[in-house]
């Protein structure tokens, strides 16, 4: 088999917003205009070929990012059934819900584009920042589409200004909307300055007209603004036009799709998809400027077997191959599916690949392309393409699959961890039995998905980003694995920390007959300061992202096979916690002296050793419990301004400040994660339903003394 399409006609892009910001329905008439579905699947009747998953048809929500396969010629081509005039789509529908925001992380790292969806009544919002800056830390080019414009509150020029003051100035209008709300009709293109209708069968027949008399001035005023700010990026262009030329389409097309792939312009777009009205220039701009895998940079990695060698690839069919699994997924049919992007070369089918990350060769079985719930089988698939696998065993999110002998391992993707944890026991002892099995599987597919055991009660305790999601674990638990299981009250995913350095010295020894035992450290622990940028870590440190163990011994005063023993301990006293109990994060420790028995010495000596001396350190260093804090943003009629301020305040929450948008008032606070359970329904009972709430982690922080007490208590933990 060869490629079917070349790689400058191939574009991986996701759809990403706020949650009901109308993603789902525009990858909806995406999969319809594209002839992938000869139907299209609503929301609200559940019926969507994306939301595929049960609960997100019943929910009327994205849960778990899908992949979809599509080709699309652009929308006034005579012949678009011509092959050369064809280009590739792999898109990623991804969720808008702030508690399945890994799946958007993770869609982030191997897609080349992105269409960022707004609700035209809304403009930005919480999830919609925190969707942008993973864009901007994966330096994703973007199109911003403004939808709902048929919505009551719908305003353009609000939308838009709303980007340029929560998310970029970068922001540039290439289109304006004839009409809004009930009279919602059509678009204006302000780089061939001509209107688009969409009529026919959902909207399918777009017609190309003049633009109406009433919107001339203003369209003429906006595309000036736009030439100005496209002009900027090419000298020639720039210098043509203060000598009095204009720019033709073709130069601005082309000055503008360099900017976008340089991230210096976002493109803004707008239309209703519920309505049909401008889906079709969206994917339109989507082959006009986003990146084909060629555009991007090379992919840089390491060498597994020596990770100061960086090693690239370059995005060719000729290269060795190079792939990055980013979503695990159960299939009942066919098992495991692991989704992955390739980066270079080419994935056949029944070949072995060595996945860098662990070091094992696997067996390619099967690969598949997705559409959401459907598969075609493929025999290989190459460079810059999105496909799934079948049969890869040890495999989990962020590995690297590569040619086994030109190995390569790529830079893995971090997620955040999880802030809310619940008590789960199964309810017969053949439940018990189905449950491990379900939960790991479970926490392969989703990396910010956390199982443990609380060690005094032997108790299993899952953990993840939200209330939300970890309802939706337990369902799948019930309807997928036949688990029925009871479930405990939420419960906030504490921290703790210290405050102040402290030295610690411990000598463990112990003598019972025969050989004795001996360890002595002595350590020094701080808070753990961030690297400055560039700043790199010495040899003698090994850190992550929240402990750092510095190896100040001299003159083999600790043996060196004996100093990892000392970094175990003090990571295993780390993750009792000193305080309640809770995981210790954020600690510098440094092992700067002790000694040793030539006879007696062990690892397990010199564990005990610094688990000891941990504690002891910790003790004096102002150990403290921290607690999630959450962005929370309220959208309310403006008549429940006091009562809401009121309430968020005594919730021990601070209000950053307000704003006025889409007819409503807009709250911005920080309020303690603890303090938020159940307040959705306390919100609607405030305003007679008529104010919603959105809430997303924002940071940890200390907890005030009386509050530590009260945790502290709950947990059984008596002062010493």
């Amino acid at each position: 088999m060869s490629r079917e399409f070349p790689l400058d006609k191939l574009r991986n892009f996701g759809i990403v917003a706020h949650v009901d910001a109308g993603k789902t329905t525009t990858s909806e008439r995406v999969l319809f205009y594209t002839g992938m579905s000869h139907k299209i699947g609503e929301v609200h009747d559940g019926e969507t070929v994306t939301d595929w998953m049960e609960q997100e048809r019943e929910r009327g929500i994205t849960i778990t990012a899908a992949a979809i396969s599509c080709n699309w010629a652009k929308t006034l081509e005579t012949d678009r059934t011509n092959k050369d005039k064809q280009f590739t789509f792999n898109i990623i529908d991804t969720p808008g819900h702030i508690d399945f925001t890994a799946e958007v992380k993770r869609s982030m790292r191997v897609l080349d584009g992105a269409v960022v969806v707004f609700d035209g009544a809304a403009g930005v919002e919480p999830q919609t920042e925190t969707n942008w800056g993973y864009a901007d830390e994966a330096n994703v080019p973007r199109i911003c589409f403004i939808n709902k414009m048929d919505k009551l509150g719908a305003d353009f020029d609000a939308s838009v200004k709303s980007i340029e003051d929560r998310l970029s100035k970068k922001a540039v209008r290439i289109q304006i909307p004839i009409g809004a709300e009930d009279n919602m009709s059509g678009v204006v293109d302000l780089i061939t300055m001509k209107a688009y209708r969409f009529g026919g069968q959902m909207g399918m027949e777009v017609t190309e007209e003049d633009i109406p008399a009433d919107l001339q001035e203003e369209a003429e005023k906006r595309r000036g603004e736009l030439i100005e700010r496209v002009v900027e990026h090419d000298d020639e262009m720039m210098e043509a036009y203060l000598g009095g030329e204009e720019p033709t389409v073709e130069q601005l097309k082309a000055t503008l799709r360099k900017a976008v792939l340089a991230n210096e312009l976002f493109p803004v777009m707008t239309g209703t998809a519920l309505q049909n009205i401008g889906v079709q220039l969206v994917l339109d701009a989507v082959v006009d400027y986003l990146p084909s895998p060629l555009d991007l940079d090379d992919v840089e990695g390491t060498d597994p077997k020596d990770e100061e060698t960086v090693v690239t690839r370059k995005p060719s069919d000729e290269e060795p191959m190079s792939a990055l699994v980013f979503k695990l997924q159960d299939d009942k049919f066919v098992g495991q599916l692991a989704f992955f992007r390739v980066y270079s070369g080419v994935v056949k089918s029944g070949t072995y690949i060595v996945n860098s990350s662990t070091g094992n060769k696997e067996r390619i079985g099967r690969i598949v392309r997705l559409m959401a719930d459907k598969r075609e089988e493929v025999e290989e698939v190459y460079a810059g393409e999105i496909a799934a696998a079948v049969g890869i065993k040890e495999v989990k999110t962020s590995h690297t699959l590569s040619d086994p002998d030109n190995q390569i391992l790529l830079e893995t993707i971090t997620f955040p961890e999880p802030v809310v944890a619940v008590r789960v026991e199964p309810k017969t002892k053949n439940d018990q039995e189905k449950m491990g099995v379900a939960l790991k599987r479970l926490s392969d597919e989703d990396p910010t998905f956390k199982v443990s055991t609380d060690e005094e009660t032997l108790e299993t305790i899952i953990a993840g980003m939200g209330e939300l999601h970890l309802d939706i674990i337990v369902d799948r638990m019930k309807r997928e694995f036949g688990v029925e299981a009871d479930i405990g009250k939420p419960q906030v995913a504490y921290r703790e920390t210290i405050q102040r350095e402290a030295e610690a010295e411990h000598k463990y020894v112990k003598q019972s007959g025969g050989r004795g035992q001996y360890g002595h450290v002595k350590i020094r622990i701080k808070p753990l300061e961030p690297l400055a940028e560039g700043e790199e870590v010495a040899k003698n440190v090994t850190r992550d992202e929240h402990f750092e163990f510095i190896n100040s011994i001299k003159g083999g005063v600790v043996p060196q096979e004996y100093i990892p023993a000392v970094m175990k301990g003090c990571k295993e006293a780390m993750s009792r916690g000193m305080v309640a109990g809770y995981k210790m994060e954020d600690v510098s420790v440094e092992l700067y002296d002790g000694s040793y028995h030539d006879v007696d010495s062990s690892e397990i000596a010199f564990k005990l050793a610094g688990i000891n001396a941990f504690k002891e350190a910790a003790q004096m260093a102002n150990a403290v419990i921290l607690e999630p804090v959450m962005k929370v943003e309220v959208r309310t009629p403006e008549e429940y301004m006091g009562d809401i301020n009121g309430n968020i305040n005594s919730k021990r929450g601070l209000i950053d400040g307000t704003e006025e948008l889409g007819g409503k008032t807009v709250v911005h606070a920080k309020v303690p994660l603890s303090e938020m359970f159940g307040y959705t329904n306390a919100l609607r009972s405030m305003t007679q339903g008529r104010a919603s709430m959105t809430m997303e982690f924002d940071h940890y922080a200390v907890v005030p003394p009386n509050v530590a007490e009260e945790i502290k208590k709950a947990r059984g933990v008596q002062d010493t």
